[in-house]
C-alpha cells in the first residue's frame, strides 16, 4: 500500500502580520539614545587619529540608492548604481600626492588600512610565493594577522626606541635569507609611536647585498596624509621605491564610515 503525505501551506500573509514601515517608539528611543551617547563620547576621544572637522550632508541624499562600485573600478560593469568614475580620480589625486606613474598604476578605495594592508602582501605573494615578510615589532596588528591569512613565512625585526625598524637586524636577516625575495612591510607612522620606517634606507640595503627581486609595502595608514604636506619630510613615496602603499580615510581625513586606498605599481 503506497502512502502519499500532502503538505498544505495554510497560511497566508496579511496585512496585519508583515512588519509596519517606520520605527516603533522603541527603536526610536534606542536610536536617540546611540546618538546622545555617541555626542557625548566625541568630545572625550584624545589619542585615537581621526578628526570631526568635516560635514557630509550634501551627501546624504544619495543614501537613498543601494551604490556598490563591484569589481575592478577601471572596468566598466553592468551594474549601474555605482561610482566608479568617482574613485578612479579618487585613486589619481593619491597617486599623484605619493608621485605613482598613473599610466602604470592601479587600485581601489578599501574598507580600510586592514583590508590595504592584505592586499598589498597579497600582490607581493602573487609575485614571490616564496618571499619572507620582514616587520618590525611596532606594526599594526593588522600586518601578523595577514600573514597568517596568506600564509607567509615571515621574519619579526626588533625595533628601535624610537619605534622605528632596526636597519641592521633587518639587513642581517636578509642576508641571512638572501635566497628568498624580501617583503617588506615598511610603517609610514607607528600606532603608538608615529614612527616612520625609512624607505631610503630600506633600498639601501637591498642594494648593498645586491637583491636582485624584493618588494615594499608601505603601512601609510597613519601619517601618510601629513607627512606629503611637510617640509622634508622622510621619504616614503614611489619615488623613495615603495611598490604599494595603503592609506585610512576614516582618521585625518575624516570619513564616517571606515574606508581607506591601496595603490601598486
Amino acid at each position: 500500500m503506497e502512502l502519499r503525505a500532502t503538505v498544505t501551506n495554510k497560511i497566508s500573509p496579511s496585512r496585519d502580520t508583515l512588519p509596519q514601515q517606520g520605527l516603533s517608539t522603541q527603536d526610536q528611543r534606542q536610536l536617540d539614545n546611540l546618538f546622545d551617547q555617541l555626542e557625548r563620547e566625541s568630545h572625550f576621544q584624545l589619542g585615537y587619529p581621526l578628526t570631526k572637522n568635516f560635514d557630509y550632508s550634501p551627501l546624504f541624499r544619495f543614501f537613498r540608492h543601494s551604490i556598490n562600485n563591484m569589481g575592478d573600478p577601471f572596468t566598466p560593469g553592468s551594474y549601474q548604481l555605482g561610482t566608479r568614475g568617482f574613485e578612479v580620480e579618487v585613486l589619481a589625486w593619491f597617486a599623484k600626492l605619493f608621485r605613482f606613474p598613473w599610466e602604470e598604476t592601479w587600485g581601489y578605495v578599501t574598507g580600510g588600512g586592514t583590508e590595504g594592508n592584505l592586499h598589498g602582501l597579497y600582490v607581493a605573494r602573487e609575485l614571490y610565493p616564496n618571499g619572507i615578510v620582514y616587520y618590525s615589532r611596532d606594526t599594526h596588528y593588522s600586518v601578523p594577522k595577514s600573514v597568517r591569512l596568506l600564509k607567509m613565512e615571515h621574519v619579526v625585526i626588533p625595533s628601535q626606541s624610537n619605534g622605528e625598524i632596526d636597519y641592521a637586524d633587518l639587513r642581517e636577516n636578509i642576508e641571512a635569507h638572501r635566497h628568498v625575495p624580501p617583503i617588506i612591510l615598511a610603517n609610514i607612522g607607528t600606532t603608538m609611536k608615529e614612527a616612520v620606517d625609512r624607505v631610503d634606507h630600506i633600498r639601501g640595503i637591498l642594494t648593498d647585498l645586491s637583491i636582485a627581486s624584493s618588494y615594499i609595502h608601505a603601512d601609510a595608514a597613519l601619517a601618510g596624509m601629513t607627512l606629503p604636506f611637510m617640509d622634508d619630510p622622510p621619504p616614503f613615496d614611489f619615488t623613495a621605491g615603495i611598490d604599494s602603499i595603503s592609506v585610512s580615510g576614516h582618521q585625518f581625513i575624516g570619513s564616517p564610515i571606515p574606508c581607506g586606498v591601496v595603490l601598486e605599481k
